[in-house]
């Protein structure tokens, strides 16, 4: 995939694209479907597949009170977004100038002069321009007025006709529901960031663990206790992962994320890791003592090991 930061990256004469819009945080079912059918119009026209999106949620120049927790960074939506197959990426810097464009100024920029759209997919609800002055009856507008057609997306909609949402997403993230999550993301929720040095209560009980730092990207679920993987580039190992603030311990920050390694001495210090959420084993509780803190640990390593296997 091709990753553009600027419409100055594009070349000249890049080749007439067919083209989405959105935030795409999570790079959902709902945003798959998209891209899916993206790639088939573009495919079947001889078009560049082309994904536009931002480096942030509009909301947090905007609006910074009103804007919902990012579920992923923005190197992770990119990474995403390779993974689906589509040609390039437009990752779009979403600033005061930007902000401020009429919606007839976002059509002729990028989509005219940029990309050379040919086709343009959008979800009913899509709205772009200066305070979201532009819906799709105008996109339909302009599109004829400068060469291309719209499609709209229908919703996905597994569950009860409540459609695929990072709403809904964060919503069960919130309760620990990370393998329903899964579902709907299509992937496995995660977290992204630098191992950093921590207390080592963990090396000194038997069960060293890799600590992110608190600028770590993604969207960290409940707290508790998780089955999941580590990865470290192409390579990943099963993981104990506790969320939370350890309140056997005093002192302890808020929403530590700390992996334990099953079967692995591995120096990850400094390195930049994906922790990856399978399944959640329990709430995080205070217990009386380090004794039973050290047997709750045995198993639930144990049972890591059993939903992993």
């Amino acid at each position: 995939m091709i990753t553009f930061s600027t419409l100055s990256d594009i070349p000249e004469g890049f080749r007439p694209s067919a083209v989405t819009i959105g935030k795409f945080d999570g790079v959902h079912a709902g945003h798959r479907a998209v891209i899916t059918r993206l790639r088939a119009a573009a495919a079947q026209e001889n078009l560049r597949s082309v994904v536009v999106t931002f480096d942030r949620h509009p909301l947090a120049l905007l609006s910074p009170e009103k804007c919902p927790d990012a579920l992923v960074g923005a190197d992770q939506k990119l990474d995403l977004l390779a993974g689906t197959g589509v040609d390039a990426t437009l990752l779009l810097t979403f600033d005061r100038e930007l902000s401020l464009q009429s919606p007839e100024d976002f059509v002729t920029s990028i989509l005219v002069d940029a990309l050379s759209a040919r086709l343009v997919l959008v979800g009913h609800d899509f709205r772009f321009g200066h305070r979201g002055a532009g819906d799709v009856r105008l996109l339909v507008e302009l599109g004829e007025k400068y060469g291309f057609s719209v499609e709209v997306i229908a919703d996905v909609t597994p569950k009860d006709g409540r459609r695929v949402s990072s709403t809904w997403i964060r919503e069960l993230l919130s309760q620990g529901s990370v393998s329903d999550a899964a579902v709907l993301l299509g992937h496995a929720p995660s977290v992204r960031g630098m191992v950093v040095h921590g207390a080592k209560r963990g090396r000194e009980l038997g069960y060293p663990t890799a600590n992110l730092s608190p600028e770590s990207h993604g969207l960290i679920p409940a707290d508790g206790v998780y089955a999941g993987w580590l990865k470290v580039g192409d390579t990943r190992f099963p993981a104990a992962i506790s969320v939370g603030n350890n309140p056997t311990f005093d002192g302890v920050a808020q929403k530590q994320v700390e992996a334990y390694v099953l079967d692995e001495e591995i120096d990850l210090y400094d390195q930049i890791v994906e922790v990856e959420f399978v399944e959640r084993i329990r709430g995080m509780v205070a217990f009386t003592g380090i004794e039973p803190l050290i047997v709750q640990m045995g198993d639930d390593v144990e049972r890591v090991r059993q939903l992993l296997s």
